[in-house]
């Protein structure tokens, strides 16, 4: 084929092959194969360097042609020619190359066959394929696209080509920030190969990086039903394998560390057992950190809190006496407000009395209620604040005896408390989880937005700062307390500021909310963080939104106590008129708070139970109250109704009330007597007592036994009061089981006591140690067979002696009235209806006492008393 062009031009190759050419004096030439030869566009392309141009439909007769250098242009590297072409050894260009080149004039050659530049200057390590065919594909693909490949990971590396998430060449990328990238980057690279400004690390290709689950193999242990399913679902949308312990090829296995303590003793022997922190770790940074960082560790957490610790033995042999004063210590011990793992354990029996230095631990009546002595290992963790006149208040209240305090001062105690606690969760949504998703250098980038930020945290700085210059005062005069201090005039002082502060947070509280769930559901990075953010000790196990719900909370709060300190109060003192103008001043603020930012169904929910409920207390129907939970039970103490009443518990969010169940046949009046008119609806419940939650000192869950089933217990003290109440009870199983139930029950009292350790309220102890025994859950049982025999009784009595039968149908109705606990004799069935003076004398199991039903009506006196009994 003849010349089109002379070569005019001098040509610099880069690589010792094209240079022993050139220096041999082989002038370069370019041969268009196949289809290129009718293409304008690439004949002018080849145009610009100057050379002589040649086509061919295979090109294979110019590779033997030493007389020129030639470069082959071919339209496809997947041809016959190509493969052709290849074997031989010539210098192989794809058109994307050929047009890449004419931009400058310089046509340069590698030693490999170059199709286009779609990863020029690109350098990648491949690390964890194993399948040889599948790494030499891949391979190919890289160099025809300009690309390089390196077998040992430097600082010049670009990118890392991975098969799986993990690996030493793995983390060596997360951590100096080197693009991790899928297979199917290469491929997605190679389909943009025909178009000449294509380029393999633009931000459109991002989206094929290596996913955070790629190939690993997960089993997931410990967790939640409900969190369980969003890991599974994020695992497998995060090229993950979802498997079990019998799979011998996991990778990972994730433990619920929280409540898992122990390594499961079949886990695969090369998996990685790591904390759920790993899990949402790697979800936030968008790839997995080293597992080292996330090993899980065995904790035995029976030594964190071991009743039998703390107390005696109670197989011990004693007197009843002995009892009742282990039962008191027990009772004292999980009133006290600090953390069970740092309640002071007893000393044994034999020294308890000798003991001069366990003193220390106790109240002026020998009980360990408060932390009443400032023990040195306390007092050096205190930390103190620089107040604005430089005087220094420590940050947490002072250790008093709540038994040598007045009332009132026991009561403003309790409010300095719930404000450093309520300070210190702010504290935490400051510095844990706001001051981190500000920071715009953040692994993956920025979660939110500048926008997104201050919509959801825009409003809680100036609730912050108020209240702790509130809290400041407080402690301040905590600490240097007087009979003539004002505490009105604190809350006074700050009383606009509140105003100010709360109504911006709380009129787009929901609005805020529904955001903060459409976020955390839209961004799996953004649901990680809180996860992670979650299980700090700061935030106390408690999620954003439960943690942003406390400044709606908070003014209720702080008016019932306000409320209370005015209770006890003098008139004529200068502060009750003060603390009078603070509570205006709450109330005020608390207006806000209305019925359109809380769900209507919850609502309704709150109106219905109050019309349910006989002599229910009006004030249970409040704007702040919502509606939480309900659960029956039986009584087992005597503080509520009585052992073995079936009761009801309905909670709300800052009390707990307490209702009767009443029978559906009681104070009903015959049909002739009732007038429809003026008939009212039967109530379900009747009202025994409403609880403030804030009386909640500890929650008991009672471990089972072979006899001893759903038991809990409530260890209750009020302000004024000081002695503990002790209410236990059965939970009557149906929808809400017991964990469930005591799980709502902690956190809702946690949020009521401004807490974040919600798992400190909950402790779990075995039945004899509260003087719980298994005969009580028996006799609670029969006695719960026993009433409801007695209630299906009472029925057909009743109806046997209807009062809306004339006399000659009520004779024949007591003539044939029969016993529901048996069948009498035939000549007996009156006589044994009147014989019956106790339903304690009727046996329970259905057979007729002997001699019961027997007994001769001797005088007309003896057939009516019966009468009077039924």
């Amino acid at each position: 084929m003849a010349e089109l062009t002379q070569p005019s031009m001098v040509f610099n190759d880069v690589t010792s092959v094209s240079q022993v050419d050139t220096e041999s004096g082989a002038d370069p030439r370019i041969c268009l194969v196949g289809s290129l030869a009718d293409e304008v566009e690439t004949l002018e392309a080849a145009k610009k360097f100057n050379v002589p141009i040649v086509t061919s439909e295979t090109g294979l007769e110019y590779v033997s042609d030493l007389s020129y250098c030639t470069y082959f242009i071919l339209a496809d590297f997947e041809s016959d020619e190509f493969e052709e072409l290849n074997k031989a050894g010539a210098r192989l260009l794809g058109k994307p190359a050929l047009l890449k080149y004419s931009e400058t004039g310089v046509l340069m050659y590698t030693r490999r066959p170059v199709f286009c530049h779609v990863m020029k200057d690109i350098i990648i390590v491949f690390t964890g394929f194993r399948k040889k065919t599948e790494v030499s594909r891949l391979l190919k693909l890289v160099h025809y696209m300009g690309g390089s490949v390196k077998n040992e990971i430097k600082d010049n590396v670009t990118h890392l080509l991975a098969y799986a998430s993990t690996g030493e060449k793995y983390q060596y990328a997360v951590t100096f920030n080197i693009p991790v990238m899928g297979e199917d980057w290469v491929h997605a690279a190679w389909a943009h190969r025909d178009e000449a400004e294509a380029r393999a690390d633009t931000e459109t290709m991002a989206k094929y990086k290596l996913k955070v689950f790629q190939n690993l193999r997960i089993v997931l242990e410990g967790f939640p039903d409900e969190e369980k399913i969003q890991m599974e679902d994020l695992v497998q949308n995060n090229g993950g394998i979802l498997t079990t312990l019998d799979d011998q090829q996991a990778t990972h296995v994730v433990l619920e560390d929280q409540t898992v303590t122990e390594k499961p003793a079949d886990c695969p022997p090369r998996a990685h057992v790591v904390k759920a922190e790993w899990f949402w770790t790697s979800i936030q940074m968008e790839a997995c950190p080293d597992e080292k960082l996330h090993l899980f560790e065995e904790t035995n957490i029976s030594n964190i809190m071991s009743p039998r610790q703390m107390f005696s033995s109670p197989n011990t042999p004693g007197s009843r006496s002995r009892r009742r004063k282990r039962l008191r210590e027990t009772v004292q011990h999980l009133a006290q407000d600090d953390s069970p793992s740092t309640l002071p354990s007893a000393p044994p029996a034999s020294k308890r009395r000798s003991s001069v230095g366990d003193l220390a631990f106790l109240s002026a009546d020998g009980s360990l209620l408060d932390d009443t002595v400032s023990t040195p290992n306390r007092l050096a963790g205190r930390c103190y604040t620089e107040l604005d006149g430089g005087d220094q208040t420590p940050l947490s209240p002072p250790l008093v005896d709540l038994r040598q305090l007045s009332a009132r001062q026991r009561v403003f105690h309790e409010l300095v408390k719930t404000e450093c606690n309520y300070v210190s969760i702010l504290d935490a949504v400051e510095k844990v989880i706001k001051l981190p998703l500000e920071n715009t250098s953040q692994p993956g980038g920025p979660m939110l937005d500048a926008q997104e930020l201050r919509y959801i945290f825009g409003n809680v700085p100036p609730i912050h700062e108020v209240h702790t210059r509130m809290r400041n005062d407080l402690l301040h005069l905590a600490h240097n307390w007087t009979d003539d201090a004002s505490i009105g005039e604190i809350i006074l002082k700050y009383s606009t500021d509140l105003e100010k502060a709360y109504p911006p947070f709380i009129n787009f509280f929901e609005n805020m909310k529904e955001m903060l769930q459409k976020i955390s559901m839209e961004r799996p990075r953004f649901h990680a963080f809180l996860k992670i953010a979650q299980n700090k000790p700061e935030c106390g196990r408690q999620s954003l939104q439960e943690l942003m719900i406390r400044p709606v909370q908070r003014l209720p709060s702080m008016s019932l106590l306000i409320n209370d300190i005015l209770k006890h109060t003098e008139k004529t003192t200068p502060d009750h008129a003060a603390l009078e103008q603070a509570l205006d001043k709450i109330k005020s603020v608390m207006t806000f708070i209305n019925d359109d930012k809380r769900k209507t169904e919850a609502k309704f929910k709150l109106f219905e139970i109050h019309n349910d409920i006989e002599m229910c207390p009006p004030n249970l129907v409040a704007s702040h109250r919502m509606y939480m939970s309900k659960v029956d039970v039986t009584e087992l103490s005597d503080c509520c109704s009585g052992r073995g009443d079936t009761l009801t518990l309905f909670l709300f969010n800052d009390v707990l009330e307490i209702c009767k169940k009443k029978s559906k046949y009681n104070s009903i009046k015959s049909p002739s007597r009732a007038n429809l008119h003026n008939f009212k609806t039967i109530k379900t419940y009747k009202h025994l007592e409403m609880m403030n939650l804030a009386h909640i000192k500890r929650i008991v869950d009672i471990r089972e036994t072979e006899d001893c089933h759903n038991v809990f217990a409530l260890v209750i003290r009020s302000n004024q009061e000081l002695k503990e109440r002790l209410f236990t009870f059965t939970l009557i199983q149906d929808d809400t089981t017991k964990s469930n139930f005591l799980k709502t029950l902690c956190r809702t009292v946690a949020n009521i006591a401004c807490r974040n350790d919600v798992e400190n309220f909950l402790v779990s102890m075995d039945p004899h140690l509260l003087d719980i025994e298994t005969s009580d859950v028996s006799l609670t049982n029969a006695l719960s067979k026993a009433l409801r025999f007695a209630t299906r009784t009472g029925r057909k009595v009743s109806r046997a002696f209807s009062f809306n039968k004339s006399p000659s149908k009520l004779k024949r109705a007591v003539s044939t009235v029969m016993s529901p606990f048996g069948t009498l004799p035939q000549q007996s069935s009156m006589r044994g209806a009147t014989s019956v003076n106790n339903l304690a004398d009727l046996s329970l199991s259905g057979t007729p006492p002997t001699g019961g039903f027997a007994q001769p009506m001797a005088t007309p006196t003896s057939r009516r008393r019966p009468l009077k009994h039924v």
